[in-house]
């Protein structure tokens, strides 16, 4: 899926908007998602998953066509965190809200 087929998706579900409307609106999602990264806050979306920042520490790599050593710098990375919700249903699995293995 692709931002443009999010943006069409939007404007079937809500046939008032215009489609420059459904554009602005899925913009403004990532370009606040992307802004919250950029400050190193973390992004939880209940039932779907959660976006945080990683620092990779400096270190040795290898040059996999020489095999020569190169310095990889420090650096951020956004991870992404699948929610227990979206695991279920994308594995095809019913998700009914309970915990498994919790008994009461």
């Amino acid at each position: 899926m692709t931002k443009r087929d999010l943006i069409d998706e939007v404007n079937k579900r809500f046939p008032h908007l215009s489609r420059r409307d459904s554009e602005v609106i899925i913009n403004a999602i990532f370009d606040s998602m992307v802004d919250a990264l950029a400050q190193g806050d973390r992004i939880e979306i209940r039932g779907f998953g959660s976006f945080v920042v990683k620092h990779r520490r400096a270190r040795q790599g290898r040059n996999p066509k020489s095999g020569a050593l190169v310095s990889v710098s420090a650096k951020r990375v956004p991870f992404f965190k699948v929610g227990k919700e979206l695991r279920l249903r994308v594995d095809g699995k019913p998700f009914d809200g309970v915990e498994e293995g919790v008994s009461g």
